[in-house]
């Protein structure tokens, strides 16, 4: 007689994994592209920082950053919380007003951008 095998947990591996990856990269050719952006403009003043971050071109990509930014850091926190908070209702909680603070924050960075 066979016994069937149960399967637990929330099978998030290798869909979280990936876009932890993907969130990574996006974030590093990020940072490669403002640092070459830095270092083939003029000297760092806040004129020289308001014309880099007026380029719709650099504006889109720092949103892009922050979206990955938020995703990664939302992916790795509910990790902990499924991992060392128990109670569900604190983790709900706890996940819930993450992932509202996350948002908040991509909103904030877009906001601040387009005021430019």
């Amino acid at each position: 007689m066979t016994t069937k095998r149960i399967v637990v947990g929330a099978h998030y591996g290798l869909k979280d994994w990936l876009a932890q990856r993907i969130t990574a990269v996006v974030l590093a050719a990020y940072t490669v592209v403002l640092g070459l952006a830095i270092l083939a403009g003029p000297p760092l003043a806040q004129a020289s920082w308001k014309a880099l971050f007026a380029s719709p071109f650099i504006r889109v990509l720092t949103v892009l950053a922050f979206v990955a930014l938020a995703w990664h850091a939302w992916i790795g926190v509910r990790d902990i919380y499924m991992d060392y908070i128990k109670p569900t209702a604190v983790r709900l909680t706890l996940q819930v007003a993450t992932i509202v603070l996350l948002f908040a924050y991509v909103i904030w960075a877009a906001n601040i951008l387009w005021s430019i």
